[in-house]
């Protein structure tokens, strides 16, 4: 089986490399000449564990290609996949339009029928907008060659990308012909042989599902954080309190952590995206509205510690911060908790030497010279007024706290993911600081 991904970003390249993983022969395309140079010389654009050497070995395989001509890559194709980017626009709705760019562009130089899937994170009704730019195409050429639409939204984690496609949970088709069903089953056969399940459903449900679910996580995320307020005020410890309710089946333990707030590619642009599409339908997101509010507020409570503990004099001071990217194990940066806490800390007249494992280069095109960076984790530290852990990379878990106190001006920590047991850290003789326990 062949098919064509349109889009080599970080849903196109795990999508199409995955499906190459199992046999099918894939061609990524990609109006980016520079980016597919890179691919095809092994340079990939994204950094995700496990995927450089996918990518090299299905290559070497002749499964997966890599091209900018839209034209040559769906010649044979039985399925195109749209996987390109849908960002925020300003008034937080998804912008369309690459979306129905590339769908104008199939439609354009189809030469048979074929199966065009919405991979992208889209609004409910953007199939048919996908839709009819194809028709309107196929009309301009006078053609009546069959397409058929669906949707098939990815539910993949970054840092784990390759598991959720590989051994995934749920996969969610979004269909509303039988042709259609026919041929994305057949796609998806070696997953479904695995005992992964399958659902069928018509094309709105599909892509509503998508959002319902990034919501459904950042509303964990966000009530988590706001209990984890109140506990620090009442002197309660959260870190208790999670364990108290996560053993509770119908809650359980995922995305209760608290800490400095959600970030990344899809949970700020999709709850954004679904209060847009819920105003637009005249109807109030009042618990999203709410979830979004006490996101961006979170991303604040440890530079208000920081503040605090400084007495509100930050002038001249300079700080270390560990973790850049907006979870360990991506180098993504979008929507970074690091970032407000960057801009608060620079605003207030100190200075940020910062470390992350693999997010330095990206930092690098986000925050340029603003900063300093470091070569490793300890030296940081160096003559740093106190330090901020901001991202859980495991790497952190166990630091030589010896190393700590030797390079630090005073032992002061800022623990925004609660990493370790404040008990320890006050043996240590530390002032710390962690999310919705009171430790000072």
């Amino acid at each position: 089986m062949k098919i064509a991904i349109v889009g080599t970003g970080y849903v196109g390249l795990v999508t199409g490399t995955c499906f190459s993983e199992v046999g099918v022969e894939v061609i990524c395309v990609d109006i980016d000449q520079k980016k597919i140079e890179n691919l095809n010389n092994g340079i990939l654009p994204i950094y995700e564990p496990g995927l450089d050497e996918m990518v090299t070995r299905n290559m070497q395989k002749k499964r997966l290609n890599f091209s900018t001509s839209l034209k040559e890559s769906i010649q044979d194709a039985e399925v195109v996949f749209i996987a390109v980017g849908t960002p925020p626009d300003e008034d937080g709705s998804a912008d369309l339009k690459y979306v129905l760019a590339v769908a104008s562009s199939i439609g354009e130089h189809m030469q048979h029928p074929l199966v065009v899937v919405t991979k992208s994170t889209v609004p409910v009704s953007t199939a048919e907008k996908v839709r009819k730019a194809l028709q309107t195409q196929l009309e301009k050429r006078n053609s009546n060659i069959d397409f058929y639409v669906a949707s098939n939204p990815e539910f993949l984690k970054e840092g784990a990308a390759i598991e959720d496609f590989m051994k995934p949970d749920r996969i969610v088709v979004g269909i509303d012909s039988p042709e259609a069903e026919e041929v994305m089953r057949k796609l998806y056969k070696p997953f479904l042989m695995n005992g992964h399940p399958i659902y069928f459903m018509d094309i709105p449900s599909a892509e509503m599902t998508k959002y319902a679910a990034n919501a459904m996580l950042a509303t964990k995320i966000s009530f988590m954080n706001d209990i984890a307020n109140l506990c620090e005020i009442m002197g309660a410890d959260v870190n208790m309190v999670r364990k108290g309710i996560g053993s509770d089946a119908r809650i359980g333990t995922k995305f209760i952590y608290p800490g400095v707030g959600y970030g990344g590619s899809c949970f700020p642009k999709d709850v954004k995206a679904l209060i847009k599409t819920a105003k637009e339908n005249k109807y109030d997101m009042r618990i999203l509205n709410a979830v979004e509010n006490v996101n961006e507020s979170q991303k604040e409570v440890l530079f208000d510690k920081v503040k605090s503990h400084f007495k509100g004099n930050l002038k001249g001071k300079k700080f270390a911060l560990w973790g850049l990217s907006f979870k360990p194990k991506t180098d993504d940066m979008r929507e970074a908790p690091s970032l407000v806490i960057i801009e608060k800390l620079l605003k207030a007249g100190a200075s940020v030497v910062a470390y992350d494992p693999v997010a330095m280069n990206e930092a690098k095109h986000t925050l340029g010279n603003t900063i300093e960076y470091a070569m490793d984790m300890y030296d940081s530290l160096n003559e740093a007024d106190a330090l901020l852990i901001v991202t859980e990379w495991p790497e952190f878990r166990v630091p030589n706290f010896r190393e700590l106190e030797k390079r630090l001006k005073q032992k002061v920590l800022f623990d925004g993911r609660n990493m370790f047991d404040p008990k320890d850290m006050k043996n240590l003789g530390y002032s710390y600081y962690c999310i919705g326990v009171r430790t000072n």
